[in-house]
């Protein structure tokens, strides 16, 4: 039978019901903020807890629940977790191949400033890695090779922290925005060409405040050259990439055209002087530069380059036009117990309205199959035979496996949340605020990485409800749907899961409180910034954003 939507069913209260229904979002900020529960388990504890509330408060059929939440976990699983797969068995064959030495060194060899090091690996390698992998890769990564090349460990892993800032919404081939995408029916691109008019203004401050965080304000001029063609060659290829291929390559291409941009600014331009840090005084650099042949150099990022082309089709109009033409995809029209039997009502819409769902498995199109084309033909370019690359395979699963339990867990309380009522009930409360919602709608992003460790989990949570409550107060709903994910990239730095990957890498396991004080300042002072910058936009500005008429 079919039912509807209530969103003030507890005496007919808004507040009361919101209230109520909140107990899942609060039961998660308390499994992993205090009880410093393990994410997956927090996940599926979440998603338990919220199929129990929605039937007890909503009366929802449990049948409809048990259905919602599964089609949300199967989104978690394909198209999201099959990204994460492929983008880390990807950079693991590199690793398993060698590669990754020569890619190291090719880095470390341009300069032996610590300032310039920073620059190149913190903020344009760390962003690299992050479009290519994400989920805790990038911060790990970048972290050692500063270790490697005689960073303090605290100071590697704090700095590679909040150079992930830039990157983060695009990461992991986009999932964050795809994810935002499917939740809200917007669809990825509009949301990253919104996004795309936000971050390039934060992508331009990052790599200053990394070398004022270094040297200070007068080391950090001697630099100044330097950190702002990184930080403008990064803007000015996230927006363009953003605004005109989507979500899938904004972050390899604008990490890419930042590192070759000074890499060539370098061969004509040098620091006065040649920065250390204080405990380095009259020491040798501890890693010894080692040149590369060009063919080595070619060699080592060919994966990258091929993962960049191939993506870079796959996310085309015409590609996607042409696989669903030929077949290359399996179609659920009417997801069952689910299509049909659910409606929204006011005051979300004037009428009752059907709340469809279908679910497409676009095996080919996919981006996570464009990845793993990109491995398969990296494996022959490596010399690594199909038995080794099997072997990275399962290796990369396991070392997933409750990455993908917490990503299909929170996707399935999304779409549970959706399809009951729940992100309604508390956008209808959030709207309640006004005019004030556009300021406060980054730190709902900021607080949802904190918790998840993952702007997609941030955006799957919340992603609905900054779309319900901007569209109760007149807002362009896509502004605070790329809001939530602007704003979680800041959050991403302070997030327990982010500093216990940089703890694990950095042989910091125990001092997670020293790196949380590292970056709580910076988090909260560039939140700030988003927060200003998302409210010109709202009331000063509203052209910068897109606007869609209606979704689906």
């Amino acid at each position: 039978m079919p039912w509807t939507q209530n969103y003030s069913a507890l005496g007919g209260s808004i507040a009361l019901t919101a209230l109520v229904v909140s107990i899942p979002i609060f039961f998660l900020l308390w499994a992993l903020a205090i009880k410093r529960m393990k994410g997956h388990i927090a996940g599926m504890s979440t998603l338990l807890i919220t199929l129990v509330i929605v039937v007890l408060v909503y009366k929802m059929p449990i049948s409809i629940a048990l259905s919602a939440s599964l089609y949300g976990i199967l989104y978690g699983l394909w198209p999201i977790s099959w990204i994460v797969v492929t983008a880390v068995f990807l950079y693991n064959l590199t690793v398993e191949a060698g590669q990754f030495d020569v890619i190291k060194g090719s880095i470390s060899s341009i300069s032996n400033d610590r300032r310039i090091q920073a620059l190149l690996v913190a903020f344009c390698f760390g962003a690299f890695l992050e479009g290519a992998a994400g989920f805790g890769a990038p911060v790990a990564i970048s972290a050692s090779i500063l270790i490697g090349l005689g960073f303090n460990p605290l100071y590697a892993a704090g700095l590679c922290l909040i150079a992930n800032t830039a990157p983060v919404a695009f990461g992991a081939i986009g999932a964050p925005i795809i994810a935002a995408g499917a939740v809200t029916g917007m669809g990825d691109f509009v949301i990253s060409q919104a996004i795309g008019r936000q971050l390039p203004f934060l992508s331009v401050i990052i790599p200053i405040y990394l070398v004022v965080l270094m040297s200070g304000w007068k080391g950090a001029k001697e630099v100044l050259p330097a950190a702002l063609v990184a930080g403008i060659a990064f803007a000015v290829a996230q927006w363009w990439s953003s605004n005109h291929l989507g979500a899938y390559l904004p972050d390899i291409i604008s990490s890419l055209f930042s590192l070759i941009a000074l890499t060539l600014f370098l061969r004509v331009w040098k620091p006065k002087n040649n920065w250390r840090f204080p405990h380095e005084e009259g020491k040798e650099d501890n890693v010894v530069a080692q040149r590369f042949t060009a063919g080595q150099i070619i060699k080592a990022w060919s994966p990258f380059a091929i993962l960049t082309v191939l993506v870079g089709i796959w996310g085309t109009p015409g590609f996607k036009t042409w696989a669903t033409n030929a077949g290359l995809y399996v179609n659920i029209a009417h997801w069952p117990g689910l299509d049909g039997l659910v409606y929204k009502a006011a005051p979300i819409v004037a009428k009752p309205a059907v709340y469809a769902a279908a679910y497409k498995w676009d095996w080919f199109s996919a981006a996570g199959t464009a990845i793993l084309i990109s491995a398969i033909i990296s494996m022959f370019i490596l010399g690594v035979s199909p038995g080794r690359a099997w072997k990275v395979f399962v290796k990369t699963l396991k070392q997933l496996t409750f990455a993908i339990i917490n990503i299909a867990s929170v996707l399935g309380f999304a779409y549970l949340a959706n399809y009951s009522g729940l992100s309604y009930t508390l956008g209808l409360l959030f709207a309640s605020t006004g005019s004030l919602f556009p300021f406060l709608s980054p730190v709902l992003g900021w607080l949802a990485v904190f918790l998840t460790g993952s702007d997609t989990s941030a955006n799957a949570l919340f992603g609905k409800l900054q779309q319900v409550t901007a569209e109760q107060i007149g807002v362009n709903p896509v502004l605070t749907v790329a809001a939530n994910s602007s704003g979680g990239v800041v959050g991403k730095m302070i997030s327990p899961q982010s500093i216990a990957v940089a703890a694990a890498a950095t042989s910091l396991v125990g001092r997670e409180s020293e790196l949380l004080r590292f970056t709580l300042k910076h988090s909260l002072i560039l939140l700030l910034v988003i927060c200003i910058m998302i409210t010109l936009q709202a009331y000063v500005v509203p052209g910068m954003i897109p606007v869609i008429t209606a979704g689906p």
